[in-house]
């Protein structure tokens, strides 16, 4: 029997996230999986095998696995960015952050637009930082009086427009719609709260920023941030799985030149509970090595910093009124069991902690009532449940990738404004989750926060603010551990540990490729650890 060539990578160290074999110095390849792992004496007996030097003084992991993104964070940027910190786009280029309310404005009214252009988008907008003030139609009529001007915030759940988008979509002071903000006089504000509101923008004007659909060249821009910054798997975490997305996917994915596997989860409110089944097991069986389909993803409430989470007693520190539901309390239950029969694997969004005590509580009686070894069910974000939480969710064998970047981009805020310290400083719980044994992954939510696996780590191991100050120290985890849950860990959730995630036998050969080891540098230099490039099955992509 005729084999492949082996290739034989030599590395200065080779951190594997194998607990039973945690470093290496060379690693053999063959067809895109892993042959051997080991030392010299492990790289024997292959046949015809070639040597590859170029990693000689690199460290190798696992290619980096996001467990929660958004495939649109390459299509954004076909949108201006307004958010308030500085981001480093698909092009390596930096948009540097605007500070007000007046410094977007401006920004907006010098944007060029192209011949014929029937709205204006931007995205990343954090009325959070704007010292009170919040934005209204009156600053977007300043950006134009003719076209539509649609803004999406950081969160991705709210939604500035101006009055001209007001006026297309059918807006006025007699709307009565859950979401929609008022001045003082009860004329609507411009800010929009929610997806049913930001769906009337969506299907009447634009499907710009946070909203624009998944286009083949904005996937290929993913893949360029990912090999940046060490990527190899990403979720996609809120599809339509439709067949214009889903040809996307596979066109993107079959092409050799593309660096990533992605795993979509299909948004369970694009369907009802029958299409969704139904649509989710017919398309299961065109998953590929590249592309694995079967997740499902439900939202059950909105975004803490955007004032739209479900919050327990005693709710916004600020006393802003409770957030919205996403998904009714009344039909959470049948949705969660309908899935969870079906075999799913359920992905849900529950930021505050009275929906993620909802959702734990709908989960309880569907695993009771329909026991199903292995389920992997995750919450993804999570950031507020309390001990007594963490153990009824660890008992239900459940996950939690738990949103770390909250840290550093809100944590200020969240003093301030949504929690108070005392409760801030439990947010993103990675300690009290590795304490109770949970599966734990970290994610970036991108683009509600840039892809960047090394930097999400440094935030659940420093979990220091954008001011430097360190909000819960006894929610720190090791530098080891956040690197676990940036690989294997998230691999895990997605129910793909089998095939990415560590460097073992058999695995595919995915790797991320650094300038140093992370694990023998201060816990405070993580985050600027240089990331070389990636390779996806045995293929080099470089930075």
């Amino acid at each position: 029997m005729m084999h492949a060539t082996t290739t034989i990578f030599r590395a200065r160290r080779i951190l594997t996230m194998n607990p039973g074999q945690p470093v290496a110095t060379h690693v053999a390849v063959r067809d895109g999986r892993i042959l051997a792992v080991g030392g010299e004496a492990e790289m024997q007996g292959f046949g015809e095998s070639r040597r590859d030097e170029r990693f000689a003084e690199a460290v190798l992991m696992p290619g980096f696995v996001e467990g929660h993104c958004h495939l649109f964070e390459g299509a954004v940027w076909s949108d201006p960015y307004v958010g308030y910190f500085d981001r480093r786009g698909p092009d390596g280029e930096i948009s540097p952050g605007l500070k007000t309310i007046e410094a977007v404005v401006a920004a907006l009214r010098a944007h060029p637009l192209p011949a014929g252009a029937k709205s204006l988008s931007a995205w990343g907008f954090d009325p959070i930082y704007m010292e009170g003030r919040r934005m209204n139609v009156g600053d977007l009529d300043q950006v134009s009086a003719t076209l539509p001007v649609i803004i999406t915030h950081a969160s991705g759940h709210i939604m500035n427009v101006n009055s001209v988008a007001l006026r297309i979509i059918g807006v006025d002071r007699e709307t009565d719609l859950d979401g929609l903000v008022r001045d003082a006089a009860g004329e609507p504000t411009g800010e929009l709260l929610g997806f049913e509101l930001m769906g009337l923008i969506r299907d009447r004007i634009a499907a710009g920023g946070l909203s624009r659909k998944l286009d083949v060249a904005g996937l290929k821009r993913f893949g360029q941030l990912a090999r940046r910054v060490g990527v190899t798997t990403a979720t996609d975490l809120v599809s339509d799985l439709a067949d214009d997305t889903l040809e996307v996917y596979k066109t993107v994915t079959a092409d050799e030149d593309f660096p990533l596997r992605i795993a979509p989860a299909m948004a369970a409110r694009f369907y009802s509970i029958e299409e969704g089944i139904a649509r989710l097991e017919r398309l299961r069986a065109q998953s590929t090595e590249r592309l694995f389909i079967g997740a499902v993803k439900l939202h059950v409430d909105g975004s803490i910093q955007g004032f739209t989470a479900r919050l327990r007693w005693p709710g916004y520190h600020n006393g802003a009124p409770n957030g919205l539901w996403y998904i009714a309390p009344s039909e959470l239950g049948g949705i969660i069991e309908a899935y969870h029969r079906a075999g799913a694997l359920l992905h849900m969004h529950t930021n505050g902690d009275e929906a993620s005590e909802l959702t734990v509580e709908m989960l309880e009686r569907a695993i009771i009532a329909h026991p199903r070894p292995d389920h992997r069910h995750t919450l993804q974000h999570c950031q507020m449940p309390d001990q007594a939480l963490y153990r009824r969710i660890a008992k239900l064998g459940l996950c939690c990738n738990m949103f770390a970047n909250h840290i550093y981009y809100w944590g200020e805020a969240h003093i301030a404004e949504t929690m108070g310290l005392a409760r801030a400083q439990r947010m993103d719980a990675c300690g009290t989750v590795l304490r109770n044994n949970i599966p734990l992954a970290i994610h970036s939510d991108a683009p509600i926060t840039p892809l960047d696996p090394l930097f999400t780590a440094w935030c659940a191991v420093m979990r220091e603010t954008s001011s430097g100050r360190v909000l819960g120290a006894d929610e720190r985890i090791s530098v080891e551990q956040a690197l676990y849950a940036i690989t294997i860990g998230a691999a895990y959730t997605l129910k793909l540990d089998h095939l990415v995630g560590s460097v073992e036998v058999g695995k595919l050969a995915d790797f991320a490729v650094l300038g140093s080891d992370p694990l023998a540098a201060p816990p405070a230099a993580l985050k600027d650890t240089k990331v070389l490039g990636t390779m996806r099955g045995g293929v080099f992509f470089p930075a």
